[in-house]
């Protein structure tokens, strides 16, 4: 009899295993399409054997626990590539702001600087207003020429002032983002700390049994990753610590198990962490470019249109007032920049000079006019290199390069990521086949253990009821 309750004993106990096994195919089948799910298996071990007078007897199968099939170094290498991902996916964004900044495409520039918009960028308005003058050294006293003039000139300043605000507005746009993803990694920061609370108490005496609290978790980290170059460090108890790097490459602890040190600030120029608050050097991740293309792409165009104005202003006045004339200037002398450039207000179609002599003449409007194939040297003193047209067509092509750069560079670390993700799930991911078979095999054990059971049963009904009769 205790040999026949000691088999019964085992058969419920391989019953109660199998069912697991069961459950947990059909909770990974429940997860196949969960990208922050890593699929987990059931721990089966023997529960042992004692000694019987027929001999050693084995005490059945048993479910020990839950394994989460999970690389570390895969995970951590996720993150890494995500924070590139995202620093270069930033970096395209912007970058196609400032295209639209300038009013024309920055890809298709052609050779004269006039972009696939025909035209209608500050290229085409610089040649637009060379032409007028051009066109009035012409016809010096023809109204309709001073008008035109007049006209295109007031065009040409109108975008310059506009792309500069439109610059400047992108640059504090930028900051906005910025400040919005600091405080979003902050909260990041307070989940994954909870998140460690809960796995800490989870785990006492049962290391890795909170698994899905560590999916949870692995979520949370990927996601702040994308702002943050962040590194893992193993904690006590299953939690985890955040770090990130200081100028001198030492750690800078966000997150110690579960506790958060200290927020992440952004000052305007950089960012501070951790308890004291420390300056982070940090260079991928969203936050970390867009800040860097802020004051690099973005300011360079910048100060490029500021440098263009300022030789337009400079090199107009004096051929328009060789004899530099008090107020006899055309542009605003103070105005040397893309944002304050303006023509003086006096000068109208009726007093506007195309020369210094009698009617007819013309050498004002020509010389102006010469200006725009005047060919600049910043080692002479000059503020561009080159003509006027040429120094707006570079600006052109830079930005166009570091667009296509980053196009391409955003293109590249998208695969890699891929690349890394799918090693990962080779691992870590739910395939269905698998999980199918399984569940069959999961399945068939069970009902072999049911039999078993049945056996059992009815050889107890057999002992219990029958015999003795």
């Amino acid at each position: 009899m205790s040999g026949l309750f000691s088999s019964l004993n085992a058969s419920v106990k391989a019953l109660t295993a199998q069912s697991r096994g069961i459950e947990m195919a059909g909770k990974n089948l429940a997860n196949v399409n969960n990208t922050a799910y890593a699929r987990q298996r059931v721990l089966f071990g023997d529960r042992g054997t004692v000694q019987t007078p027929e001999g050693a007897q084995s005490l059945g199968l048993e479910a020990l626990g839950i394994q989460q099939l999970r690389d570390t170094l895969l995970d951590r290498q996720v993150l890494r590539e995500v924070a590139l991902k995202s620093g270069y996916e930033m970096e395209q964004q912007i970058l196609q702001r400032a295209q639209a900044s300038l009013g024309q495409s920055v890809g298709g520039a052609d050779a004269a600087g006039t972009g696939s918009s025909g035209g209608s960028g500050i290229g085409g308005a610089l040649d637009d207003f060379f032409n007028a003058f051009q066109g009035l050294a012409s016809r010096p006293t023809d109204t309709g020429e001073r008008q035109t003039l007049l006209q295109k000139v007031d065009i040409l300043t109108d975008r310059l002032r506009l792309a500069d605000n439109r610059l400047a507005q992108t640059q504090a746009d930028i900051d906005t983002q910025i400040q919005g993803d600091v405080d979003e990694a902050n909260l990041l920061l307070q989940a994954i700390a909870d998140l460690n609370t809960q796995i800490g108490r989870a785990e006492i005496g049962h290391p890795g049994s909170a698994v899905d609290l560590r999916d949870q978790r692995q979520a949370k980290l990927e996601e702040l990753s994308a702002k943050l170059p962040i590194e893992v460090r193993s904690g006590t108890n299953g939690m985890v610590n955040v770090v990130l790097k200081d100028a001198s490459s030492a750690d800078v602890v966000l997150v110690n198990d579960n506790a958060v040190t200290g927020p992440v600030t952004f000052t305007g120029t950089g960012f501070t962490g951790g308890s004291p608050a420390t300056a982070l050097a940090i260079s991928s991740g969203s936050v970390a470019v867009a800040l860097a293309t802020r004051d690099g792409a973005v300011q360079d165009v910048r100060d490029r249109l500021d440098t263009l104005a300022h030789q337009l202003v400079v090199s107009v006045n004096a051929a328009y007032n060789p004899t530099s004339v008090p107020g006899a200037d055309f542009f605003d002398p103070a105005g040397i920049t893309a944002a304050t450039i303006t023509r003086l207000s006096g000068i109208t179609a009726a007093n506007l000079k195309a020369g210094t002599g009698a009617a007819g003449d013309n050498s004002i409007a020509t010389a102006v006019a010469a200006v725009g194939n005047q060919v600049f040297a910043t080692s002479g003193g000059d503020f561009v290199n080159g003509t006027i047209s040429q120094h707006y067509n570079n600006t052109v092509s830079n930005l166009g390069q570091a667009l296509s750069t980053a196009n391409s560079r955003a293109e590249d670390q998208f695969n890699i990521e891929k690349i890394v993700r799918s090693q990962r799930d080779g691992v870590s991911g739910v395939s269905l086949d698998e999980e199918m078979a399984d569940l069959v095999k999961y399945q068939r054990a069970f009902q072999a253990s049911s039999r078993v059971f049945s056996v059992i049963d009815e050889l107890l009904d057999t002992v219990v009821n029958s015999l003795g009769r």
